[in-house]
């Protein structure tokens, strides 16, 4: 015979409340006053976003049919490339040293940039610039050297010291100091100033404070961008052989005006294997940074 056990008054009262207790009562999302101008906006952002793709479509002559109408240029120029030109003496060997040419050109164009980049970027940072003067003139110098292509570069100093890598390494110095003075300037703009106003309230001079303050807390993200831009400008370099700089550019474009598809397609399996090991090397080197 088993025996029940009278429930306790307090699990009573619990269970009692529990059912007398009525659901929350559901409230009615209140509309949102701005909902139609937000829509308005959408809207005209929309319209505004189709239209100049329009206008793009026409000033660029867009029309992918003429693409497809094309395909047996690109068949007879795809089946000229294949297979591709395996002599050593002829292409190989050459190509590998016009590589390692792109390589010297893309490294001394990151590298040379460093000390005007660096200088630049001090006096185009809100907090590191002495004065408001220089900080417009050094934004306006990291401009100019950003509008202006480096290939354009590129075919500037080949008029003055002629074809050849040295034009390469001029123009990539120009631009790179540019790019690269401008994000190492925004990085020093974000970065947390109470180093440097503690050096300041201790007396310290403004170097000190932009080389004991504001400089170490952002090398980090220096190097990062200095690796970065310098996978950049090995790709760069490749382009800038196109118009007489040096490099395996160079031999790419020579094949091209002289049919030599197969070469071309040697050429361009070389410098696909560059910028594999470079990115793989670049990575590398970040990733133990971050360690």
């Amino acid at each position: 015979m088993s025996i029940q056990t009278p429930p306790r008054p307090l699990d009573t009262a619990l269970e009692s409340a529990s059912v007398r207790t009525p659901a929350p009562a559901k409230l009615p999302v209140p509309a949102d006053p701005h909902r139609g101008r937000k829509a308005m906006l959408w809207g005209t952002a929309t319209a505004v976003i189709v239209v100049l793709h329009l206008l793009a479509v026409a000033g660029t002559d867009f029309d992918p049919t003429l693409l497809v109408d094309g395909w047996q240029g690109m068949a007879r120029f795809v089946s000229g490339a294949f297979p591709p030109n395996l002599d050593w003496e002829e292409v190989i060997k050459p190509g590998l040293d016009a590589t390692l040419v792109t390589l010297w050109i893309g490294l001394l164009g990151t590298t040379l940039s460093i000390p005007s980049a660096l200088l630049l970027a001090v006096l185009a940072s809100r907090t590191t610039s002495p004065h408001p003067v220089a900080y417009q003139i050094s934004r306006a110098i990291l401009s100019f050297f950003r509008a202006v292509p480096d290939i354009v570069f590129a075919l500037i100093f080949v008029t003055a010291v002629g074809l050849g890598p040295f034009a390469g390494v001029l123009a990539l110095i120009c631009h790179n100091t540019g790019v690269m003075g401008k994000l190492w300037a925004e990085s020093m703009e974000e970065t947390d100033q109470g180093p440097q106003d503690a050096l300041a309230t201790a007396g310290a001079s403004r170097l000190q404070q932009i080389t004991h303050g504001s400089l170490p807390l952002v090398i980090p993200q220096f190097v990062g961008l200095l690796l970065y831009r310098f996978d950049v400008n090995v790709r760069s370099s490749l382009v800038l052989g196109l118009v007489g700089a040096g490099g395996i550019g160079l031999l790419i474009n020579q094949a091209i005006k002289s049919f030599q598809f197969d070469t071309m397609l040697t050429h361009i399996i070389i410098v696909l294997i560059l910028i594999i090991v470079v990115d793989q090397a670049s990575g590398f080197i970040r990733r133990k940074l971050a360690v």
